[in-house]
């Protein structure tokens, strides 16, 4: 019997990490939803600080495991400093690393329309 090829399209949840390991919870569970989904891609954690692994450990075994294009979600509420002076060098040195794979940036989750719009309707939602 062969095994199923591997996908070559792969997902980084980039978060900023804290010594509470709990707090990577709903990391997980996104990671779980997107893996429930059929011909889910390979999705990893990866944090900034305090968590493993890093964003540089992440990329490295998707690109080993096969991905050829990475997309680096981060799970942050906006565009703040980790996003714009921290991301930008592991990007580099991830891309300098991995030349056979694409590897992409999201926006910033919470300044994504559909997220802002699914905050909205729970905040209103906190008043029934």
């Amino acid at each position: 019997m062969n095994a199923a090829p591997q996908p070559t399209a792969a997902i980084v949840l980039f978060g900023h990490g804290a010594r509470d390991p709990e707090w990577a919870g709903p990391m997980r569970r996104i990671r779980e939803a997107i893996l429930a989904r059929p011909d889910a891609p390979s999705v990893e954690l990866a944090f900034l600080e305090f968590m493993t692994p890093t964003l540089p450990e992440a990329i490295a075994a998707l690109a080993t495991a096969g991905a050829r294009k990475v997309a680096v979600v981060p799970i942050f509420l906006a565009q703040g400093g980790h996003l714009k002076r921290d991301l930008p060098v592991l990007l580099d040195t991830a891309r300098a690393a991995h030349p056979h794979c694409e590897i992409l940036l999201a926006t910033a989750a919470g300044e994504a329309g559909p997220v802002v719009s699914a905050m909205a309707d729970y905040a209103a939602s906190c008043l029934e």
